[in-house]
């Protein structure tokens, strides 16, 4: 098996190198010029007829969507060790944390950004200000979603935070940007960083 991600470090795949450098596994880079459309190509398209990225291919496996590649590349490449069994008590709070992430946190912060109107009793991520006040319950006293114990949960919840405190989409908590910063300063984190910066580098995206 041989896994490729397709790439551009702009894009949710960025974060998603960070994933594949927790999880120890030899990985190939295909970058996509979005510029010239190429995420809109045939070829891309049967992989992800949405036509974005992150799409990452293991052998036959063809998986998209950040939360989901996370949970399949812990499960099948690190299952004990970032992603907690399937009898592991644990299992359930890793899974909630990390669908909380593109179900709530995203929605529910662009919701509030835009201004948009809404009843949060109908929509799935609900109120902002309880939201904000669910991620805080989250991270706890931490230092990770599950203690002591990090997780994939914490790359996918926590990438999601990061980018939303970048974008100032979110209120900046200290509890959020404790727990934001605990996981930049990750070695695999920091290689997934200059790994981006190097494909950003190597095809004049540098700003």
């Amino acid at each position: 098996m041989s896994i490729t991600l397709h790439h551009h470090p702009f894009t949710r795949a960025g974060g998603i190198v960070w994933m594949l450098e927790e999880v120890e596994v030899d990985y190939t880079l295909a970058f996509v010029d979005l510029m010239s459309g190429a995420h809109k190509t045939p070829e891309l398209l049967a992989l992800n007829p949405m036509g974005k990225l992150p799409i990452l291919t293991d052998g036959d496996a063809v998986v998209t969507e950040g939360a989901a590649i996370g949970l399949y590349l812990a499960d099948r490449y690190a299952s004990g060790r970032l992603a907690p069994a399937l009898d592991d008590p644990a299992r359930g709070t890793y899974l909630r944390w990390s669908l909380f992430s593109p179900s709530v946190i995203e929605p529910g912060s662009m919701a509030n950004t835009a201004g948009w109107e809404y009843k949060p009793g109908t929509a799935g991520w609900g109120a902002y200000d309880v939201m904000l006040d669910t991620v805080t319950v989250a991270i706890g006293d931490g230092p990770f979603l599950l203690g002591e114990r990090f997780t994939m949960a914490d790359m996918i919840f926590g990438g999601t935070l990061r980018f939303m405190l970048d974008f100032g989409m979110m209120e900046k908590r200290p509890v959020f940007t404790d727990y934001v910063e605990r996981l930049t300063k990750r070695p695999a984190f920091q290689r997934a960083e200059a790994r981006n910066k190097e494909v950003a580098k190597a095809h004049g995206l540098e700003s």
